[in-house]
């Protein structure tokens, strides 16, 4: 007979007498003391944290008030933070290729119909893939982008390899000829790219960019014998994981000295295909480390490797008024165009290579705007003391706007304390002065990992002069000079 429970009180029977002792229901105040449970170390086990814990981060505490109660300062203060995050990289010159001939494979299988991001993951992957290619063209006026797509379990040639920027996009513009459907098949997609790119010279890099959304891939082969290709070929791949990370993806990216990542939500997946936008360090081959070994230098003594010249053709550009003539490119009748300086060959547009002789056309703007990246403008220090602005002009040196006096509270401007490595220690605030041990008063101490001055000055270590944050951004990201040095 099974037990009968009144209020908190159980009744049984004769048989079931023992049952009554093991019985741990609730109990009302008054009534008894309960039975104490038998602790066997599982007490520090249930006081720790969730995992998840760990890693969470209240946001909305990083958001203050500032003294007239509004939030404008401490959102001014965040943008700042994310806007110079990216100018903190390492800007010594490095051997990188200026060249480069990129295959972007975007996945065009049934899991680019979600939601999750806005509208669906399939229009904004276009959507973004538009701007990238336009900013990778600006940064990189001598490369060349093809189109390939994998669906149905197949890979698909959606644009060929082109210079010209019209062209890449013309590919990808049409959505219902790229509608999704079916599933991906990463080594197909890879070795179409592989293909397209098997007849590029050495000097020029290889690099492919996978926009992967599926959890899957349909493979009819090994695709480990695909990747141990591609690191013969020097192919580099990068992949940009839309839903979570794969293995295969991951171990593409670390074999072959690519990048991987995955988005988080619609302004992370954007940062991650910005992020490939500059060229690629060059990385050196095991004949150029045995060549300096021999030559009795150390395996990391600084220098370049040894490179091939190649030959380039700055072309003379005809003018609207000129006769019509037949291009190379097209076979059509134009009156503009540009000749080949070795074959006198007509060509639409440059860069490009000359159909008739195979020299590389391109424009003396064209070769000045890469070259950038092979010396790029030194990162800008941080002024974070009112010491270093008694010489100083009141205005940026760039727009010439007045600098905003220190505030005394706030998100990024209250009296922080920080330690260092070498034991020293720093206080500084908006308006006071920055004492450390190392005996240096008044030294100009970048308190924040983030680079962010509390005075919004940066100035220039070969100039001396200061710039605003803005002026900072737009220097290191669209002018590539600085105003004040000219370097």
């Amino acid at each position: 007979m099974p037990p009968r429970r009144h209020d908190d009180i159980m009744d049984v029977d004769s048989e079931g007498s023992d049952a009554s002792l093991d019985y741990d229901g609730p109990r009302r105040k008054g009534k008894g003391k309960a039975p104490k449970k038998k602790d066997k170390g599982k007490s520090k086990v249930t006081e720790a944290p969730y995992a998840w814990e760990a890693s969470y981060v209240r946001s909305w505490d990083t958001v203050q008030e500032d003294e007239s109660g509004s939030l404008q300062t401490a959102v001014d203060d965040l943008i700042a933070r994310g806007r110079r995050k990216r100018l903190l990289a390492p800007s010594k010159a490095i051997r990188r290729t200026i060249i480069r001939h990129l295959i972007i494979i975007l996945d065009l299988s049934n899991s680019m119909t979600d939601r999750d991001m806005r509208p669906t993951r399939f229009d904004l992957t276009l959507e973004y893939t538009r701007e990238f290619v336009n900013e990778w063209f600006d940064q990189n006026p001598l490369g060349q982008i093809g189109m390939v797509g994998m669906r149905a379990g197949v890979g698909e040639r959606v644009g060929e390899m082109s210079g010209n920027p019209p062209d890449v996009l013309r590919a990808i513009s049409e959505r219902h000829k790229l509608e999704p459907t079916g599933d991906p098949s990463l080594q197909n997609a890879i070795e179409m790219a592989k293909s397209t790119m098997s007849h590029l010279p050495t000097h020029s890099s290889r690099e492919i960019l996978i926009i992967f959304g599926s959890l899957t891939t349909c493979d009819p082969g090994n695709i480990h014998e695909t990747l141990e290709s591609c690191i013969r070929d020097k192919i580099r791949i990068s992949v940009v994981a839309l839903a979570a990370e794969m293995k295969i993806c991951r171990e593409l990216c670390e074999k072959t000295g690519g990048q991987f990542g995955v988005a988080m939500n619609e302004g992370h997946f954007k940062d991650l295909l910005f992020e490939l936008i500059p060229p690629p360090a060059q990385q050196t081959t095991s004949s150029a480390l045995t060549a300096r070994l021999a030559s009795g230098a150390p395996a990391n003594a600084p220098g370049n490797a040894g490179g091939d010249l190649m030959l380039m053709g700055f072309p003379t550009r005809l003018p609207d008024t000129s006769p019509p003539s037949l291009c190379v490119c097209h076979s059509e009748l134009k009156s503009q165009g540009f000749l080949c300086p070795r074959c006198s060959a007509k060509v639409c547009d440059i860069p490009t290579d000359c159909d008739v002789c195979g020299l590389m056309i391109v424009s003396s703007p064209h070769l000045a705007r890469s070259y950038h990246h092979l010396f790029p403008v030194k990162t800008y220090r941080a002024v974070m003391t009112t010491e270093e602005t008694a010489n100083s002009s009141p205005k940026c040196h760039a727009c010439a706007r007045m600098f905003q006096s220190p505030a005394p509270s706030g998100p990024g401007r209250k009296a922080s304390t920080a330690g260092k490595a070498d034991g020293s220690t720093s206080t500084t605030n908006g308006n006071s002065e920055s004492n450390s041990i190392d005996g240096r008063e008044g030294a100009a101490i970048d308190t924040g990992a983030d680079g962010i001055s509390a005075l919004g000055r940066y100035r220039c270590t070969d100039c001396s002069n200061d710039f605003c944050a803005d002026c900072d951004v737009f220097i290191h990201d669209v002018l590539h000079c600085c105003p004040g040095c000219e370097r």
